[in-house]
């Protein structure tokens, strides 16, 4: 079982653009989210560039990507929380011996920081794949590949849970199985998912007894 992370067990782009505005702030350079919604799901270099080039602010991407996450770390400490059914179905998974993942086109700390917020601390999971550890992003299949490969599987055994468009579009390229959270796009634009759900409390007993 392979877990995108963001739209999945968690929802943190609202505090990652509170975290993104602040940071803007300090450079005296008024912001809001709609400014980083284009650019929602393209990784944190390309959110916070992105922005920047639309307002003309010059950025220094190293160090403020690491001044957003100390930013970010402080903002969702006592506030994020797991989708619901996130937790007990990770602890079921784990009850009938199913190798588990994340894979998320997120920097490892946010990761990192998002699932120890949430109660589900990397150690929890065969692996943990972000964004950084593949060369190309989703919909490529990059990413899921790589979980796979390092849980020992082929990808035919895996199952992938994603709620976007472009990953469930990884997920058949990478030749797996893909059940879709209907939390940010209709069933209809998840039309290649094999199994849908609104959440992970709505689990269809197809998907994870197949």
């Amino acid at each position: 079982m392979i877990f995108d992370l963001d739209g999945v067990l968690v929802f943190s782009e609202p505090l990652l653009a509170e975290a993104a505005i602040a940071l803007f702030a300090e450079k005296g350079v008024a912001m809001t989210a709609d400014d980083f919604k284009p650019f929602i799901g393209m990784g944190e270099d390309r959110y916070l560039g992105g922005a920047a080039e639309r307002k003309g602010v010059p950025l220094d991407l190293g160090p403020d990507k690491t001044r957003l996450y100390e930013i970010y770390e402080g903002v969702i400490r006592g506030r994020l929380r797991p989708l619901p059914g996130a937790v007990e179905l990770v602890h079921e998974c784990r009850r009938r011996r199913l190798a588990i993942a994340v894979a998320s086109g997120a920097d490892r700390v946010k990761v990192v920081a998002n699932l120890h917020e949430i109660g589900l601390p990397e150690a929890l999971f065969g692996t943990v794949v972000d964004g950084n550890a593949v060369e190309l992003k989703k919909p490529a299949p990059d990413i899921f590949r790589e979980a796979a490969r390092r849980l020992g599987l082929p990808p035919d055994a895996c199952l992938v849970i994603e709620d976007a468009v472009s990953g469930v579009a990884a997920a058949r390229a990478a030749g797996m199985r893909c059940l879709a959270i209907t939390s940010s796009f209709s069933a209809a634009e998840l039309a290649g998912a094999d199994w849908f759900a609104a959440d992970l409390a709505h689990v269809p007993d197809a998907a994870l007894g197949w």
